[in-house]
């Protein structure tokens, strides 16, 4: 019986080694974000800059307005 069980009993020491994993780890990658341009709030200015001096300009193409000379 040892000789039979001897051998069974290595069989399964190895086999169950063989198949053991060892810890698995897991690592998390980082996350890449893009950075928010600082300079985001400039070009709205600037259009409303544009916006505001239309309207306060208003519309400078009337003709000049003509009077007779005195007689």
């Amino acid at each position: 019986m040892k000789k039979i069980a001897a051998p069974l009993l290595a069989l399964a020491m190895t086999a169950s080694a063989a198949f053991a994993g060892g810890p698995v780890i897991v690592e998390e990658e980082p996350v890449v974000e893009a950075a928010s341009p600082r300079s985001g709030w400039i070009v709205p200015v600037i259009i409303g800059l544009i916006v505001v001096c239309a309207i306060a300009c208003g519309n400078d193409d009337d003709e000049p307005v003509t009077t007779a000379p005195p007689a």
